[in-house]
């Protein structure tokens, strides 16, 4: 039984085709990374909402920004992802026999959308459909509205789309396994490209590429002067991201762990916002702009508060209404400036009912 598996965990001396093992690795890296960065830009928006607030909101466009000139980078380089070269592997172009040529460019082009837009697509479909279910839970609109309707439709059709999604790559990955396919994900065979490992002659090349790409030409004219300054500053940019993310890949993989889905409930309790500072009136006798002076009175709308609500991240009491569409919009406290979701509003109830 042993010797009929080996086939699926190692190759044989000839095949330059990498193992499964190996094409996971290398997919499960990119995807530790935003985990990671993504906490740490948390952390620094909650401890400091005016600074980072900002890169907080626009985490998802910055990093796909990055992750497209790191992709850039590695591509034209290392005819691979930055994944897969740090595995060793490359692309070729399907069919192709010569290792040291590069991809062309249609297959090029093709590879850098699949790497970066494939991703945020998903991403950002994902944060939609949650969007979608915290409105289902905490809306006010009518049940027998259009725009209801279409949310409940859109939330049951999704589970579905994400099923046949995953099952379209995990027969991939069978097919892989099992018939020695030569693609392990659908996004390779939609490139025309396959991953195959890299050898001592394509290290020599990719040295000689940086050589000559380092010492330039003296006899080139200044549009050409500017264009490859221009490339030497994105390749720097991108060559000291991927070093950064080299050296920390297994701390980042510690950490996508560490805040994974499984491990939310820990950290829900382990991980608390700090507690908002004492309204300024409380020490120096003077009334906060954001805080009326009545203590029944709601801070945004100024009227006597209606349905009292309290901010789960603040601890400030505000109308239903008002506080479920400042938090829509604003994702944050109005008051103290924490960063707030829809979840963490509290209906607050008297005793007498």
């Amino acid at each position: 039984m042993a010797e009929r598996g080996a086939h699926i965990t190692t190759a044989s001396p000839g095949d330059d085709r990498p193992s499964i093992f190996e094409v996971v690795a290398q997919e499960s890296l990119m995807a530790a990374v935003r985990p990671a960065l993504h906490h740490v830009v948390k952390v620094l928006a909650e401890s400091n909402p005016a600074r980072y607030g900002t890169l907080w909101r626009w985490f998802d466009e910055l990093y796909t920004l990055l992750d497209l000139l790191l992709q850039q980078h590695y591509l034209s380089w290392a005819r691979a992802s930055f994944s897969e070269n740090f595995y060793g592997l490359k692309r070729m172009t399907e069919g192709s026999k010569s290792g040291l040529r590069p991809l062309r460019r249609k297959e090029y082009w093709k590879s850098l959308l699949l790497l970066v837009l494939v991703p945020y697509l998903r991403m950002k479909l994902e944060k939609f459909v949650n969007k979608l279910k915290e409105e289902e839970d905490y809306s006010i609109h009518n049940t027998t509205s259009f725009r209801k309707r279409w949310y409940k439709a859109i939330l049951a059709t999704y589970p579905f789309v994400k099923f046949a999604w995953e099952g379209w790559f995990l027969f991939y990955q069978l097919r892989y396994i099992l018939w020695n396919a030569r693609h392990h994900s659908p996004l390779l065979k939609i490139a025309g490209v396959q991953l195959t490992r890299l050898t001592l002659e394509d290290l020599h090349a990719m040295e000689k590429t940086t050589a000559k790409t380092s010492s330039g030409q003296a006899n080139d004219s200044m549009g050409q002067r500017m264009k490859d300054t221009m490339k030497k500053v994105l390749g720097g940019v991108a060559l000291s991201v991927s070093s950064s993310l080299s050296l920390g890949v297994f701390f980042l993989q510690f950490l996508e762990w560490w805040y994974s889905a499984e491990n939310q409930d820990t950290l829900k309790s382990l991980s608390t916002l700090p507690a908002p500072p004492p309204p300024i009136h409380f020490d120096l006798e003077t009334y906060s702009p954001l805080l009326p002076k009545l203590k029944t009175v709601c801070p945004l709308c100024r009227k006597i508060r209606v349905n009292d609500t309290a901010l789960g991240t603040s601890g400030y009491v505000f109308c239903y209404r008002c506080a479920y569409y400042y938090v829509k919009t604003h994702q944050r406290c109005p008051v103290s400036g924490y960063p707030t979701e829809l979840q963490h509003l509290i209906r607050l109830y008297t005793p007498d009912g």
